[in-house]
Order: structure tokens, then C-alpha cells, then sequence
């Protein structure tokens, strides 16, 4: 069942935001950027939060907000300080939007986050999710938000069983979000209606609205949820198959002298960018571990490393190997332990760099 009338949609909002709020209001969980309302602080989490955890993201952003306090401090730290404390969350280019967006507010801005829904989204790495989070949190402005959890909830509560991904949908689902923060800041008596009805949506997707096997015995809207009623919640949001994953192998070569290791930095244009690494290649070949101008000469390798990047599950081995001094091809740097700990390496290296 699609909703579009917006007769239903506006009695829906009446009954619904009551409800939401006051869960919130009794169930949001402490989070360190919820005893804030500066809007730098708000926005570092959002980013972080992008395809992250929560609980994998509050030491980070407690040390980032130590670290860097002000939009002032971000523009100018040095490239290696901010990918250093970027560490292990992943998705790099997260962390250089953030620093070209202080950068511009610093220009434009005389250092000030702005207030303006439109400026705010103009900045770089900012799309209108994250420009309507910090809007209506930082601001209470009434924007609408809708990210993974949202999406879910709504979808059931409303019944919507085509795919959210589909641009009909995905904008049915704006609108719907839309509704539910314009009824709250016209008619809540809650502090901050915008911020907490937009936080509400969220924290119901992360705590009972789940992916799977969602508690509907104690969701605050259940007794309104289409899903509920006509058993759908497993079905909804019926979101389409993604691409299959891809398996890859790597294969790294720990070369040590001198009690130092050659590593390289990734060069700009590729995943991880910026970041440390030993040298590697891919492995054309089951058997292959070596590469002009490496030579492995161990038995078994030092650790072998599974992650995923994107639609891909990696593989990465590492080997001691040494390498032919005659070779005029060994770009990178020779460095010592401690020097190596101080850089930010891509997170398979960096476990590689734990064994050492």
C-alpha cells in the first residue's frame, strides 16, 4: 500500500508525532553530540556516522573533538594529522570533504557554521541528508531527513513495498519525512520538536525498527504501522538485491634493513587515498608471492588479513621478503617502527603493522 494523499498523510502526522517524540523523549540513548547543539560538533558526527556504528564512532569523535575543537582547527590541520584521526573509520574521503568544508566556511563564512539550509549544503561532502540533520539538530529547523533507519521506518509504518532505492519511492519517502517534521514544529510542545522528531525516526530504526526481527511488542507507533498489522515487517522495506561481492587477493611484502620497513603512500587518486601501506600487488595467480623487486623467503606468511571495501571481500597476505638491491624500483620509505606507528595506514596494514 502506497500513501500519496495528503489528507492521510497530515492525520497520520497528528497521531504519529506525539507518540515519537515522547518515546524519545524517555528512550534516546546518552550520546556524547547529543549534549551539544554547536553545529561543528553535530556535523563531525553525522559524517562519522556515515556507514559507521555508533559505538565504533564515539571514542573517534570524542579524540576528534579534543583534538580539533573548532572549524578553525580543522581548516588548518595538516593532511597526515587529520588522516592519523581518521584512522580505522574508513571511507577517506570523508575526512578530506570535512577539511575542504572548514576550509570554505573559513572563506566564506568568517569561520561560522552557517544557518541557511542552502549554504550548508553547498559545502563539500554535504548531501540533503546531512545538510537536514544538522539543520533541524543544530537548528531545529524543520528539514526532513532520511538515511538507512529512517527509510525503514517509514516504509513499514506507511506499508510502502516498492523499492526505496527507486526514484518514485525514495521521493514519496522525503515527503512523508517532510510531513512528519513540519506537524511537529507547528504543533509539538517538546523542546527542539524539528531536532528530536528527526532524532526519534532515527533512534526507532537503530533500537526497535531493526533490519531484522524488529521488537514491534514495544515500538511506541506500532498500533499505527501498516506492517504491523498485515505482517510485513520482514518484507518491508523491500529493497533490491545488490551486486554479488567480488573475492580479491593481495598479496604484501614486509621488507625489513636496518631495523627499518620499506612502506609507500597511496597516491591521490585511488581508494585510500593518502594513506600508508606496505608494498603489495595483486595476485594474478593462486600461487603467486612475489614481484620484481621482491623475493619471499619465508615459510608461511607473517598474517593474513580479510576485509571488505565496498562490494569487494579482500584477501591480503603478508610476507617477509627482501629485496633486490640492484633494483632502481623501490619507491617509498625506509622507517622504524615508531616512525611507522605516527602515519595513517589503510586498515589491512595496519594489522599488518600490529604483527611486527
Amino acid at each position: 500500500m502506497e500513501v500519496h494523499a495528503p489528507q492521510t498523510t497530515n492525520h497520520a502526522a497528528s497521531k504519529l508525532v506525539p507518540l515519537l517524540l515522547d518515546w524519545f523523549a524517555a528512550n534516546a540513548r546518552d550520546l556524547p553530540w547529543r549534549r551539544t547543539r554547536d553545529p561543528y560538533a553535530i556535523w563531525v558526527s553525522e559524517i562519522m556516522l556515515q556507514q559507521t556504528q555508533v559505538k565504533t564512532v564515539i571514542p573517534y569523535w570524542e579524540r576528534w573533538m579534543s583534538e580539533l575543537p573548532t572549524i578553525e582547527a580543522l581548516a588548518t590541520a595538516s593532511a597526515s594529522k587529520i588522516h592519523k584521526m581518521w584512522e580505522g573509520l574508513g571511507y577517506y574521503t570523508r575526512v578530506r570533504n570535512l577539511q575542504r568544508a572548514a576550509q570554505q566556511i573559513v572563506w566564506q563564512h568568517v569561520g561560522k557554521f552557517p544557518k541557511k539550509f542552502e549554504d550548508i549544503l553547498a559545502l563539500p561532502g554535504i548531501g540533503r541528508y546531512t545538510a537536514g540533520a544538522v539543520s533541524s539538530i543544530a537548528f531545529n529547523q524543520p528539514r526532513p531527513i532520511v538515511d538507512g533507519n529512517v527509510i525503514r521506518v517509514i516504509s513499514r509504518v506507511f506499508g510502502i513495498t516498492t523499492d526505496p532505492r527507486e526514484k518514485k519511492t525514495n521521493a514519496q519517502l522525503w515527503v512523508l519525512a517532510e510531513d512528519l517534521v513540519l506537524h511537529a514544529a507547528r504543533t509539538a510542545r517538546h523542546a527542539s520538536p524539528c531536532s528530536h522528531l528527526n532524532q526519534s525516526l532515527m533512534e526507532l530504526g537503530a533500537l526497535v525498527c531493526t533490519p531484522r526481527s524488529p521488537k514491534c511488542d514495544v515500538c511506541p507507533i506500532n498500533k499505527l504501522c501498516v506492517s504491523q498489522k498485515e505482517g510485513l515487517q520482514e518484507q518491508i522495506p523491500n529493497l533490491s538485491k545488490r551486486e554479488a561481492a567480488t573475492a580479491r587477493r593481495f598479496i604484501a611484502f614486509v621488507v625489513q634493513r636496518d631495523g627499518k620497513y620499506l612502506v609507500r603512500q597511496r597516491p591521490a587518486s585511488v581508494v585510500n587515498a593518502h594513506l600508508w601501506e606496505f608494498p603489495n600487488i595483486e595476485a594474478t595467480t593462486a600461487r603467486q608471492k612475489s614481484a620484481a623487486p621482491f623475493e619471499v623467503f619465508s615459510a608461511k606468511p607473517l598474517c593474513t588479513i580479510k576485509h571488505s571495501i565496498t562490494r569487494y571481500r579482500i584477501t591480503l597476505e603478508a610476507w617477509r621478503a627482501k629485496l633486490d638491491e640492484a633494483s632502481s624500483k623501490n619507491s617509498g620509505r625506509w622507517l622504524n617502527l615508531s616512525q611507522l606507528r605516527k602515519l595513517a595506514f589503510a586498515s589491512a596494514h595496519k594489522k599488518v603493522l600490529a604483527h611486527l
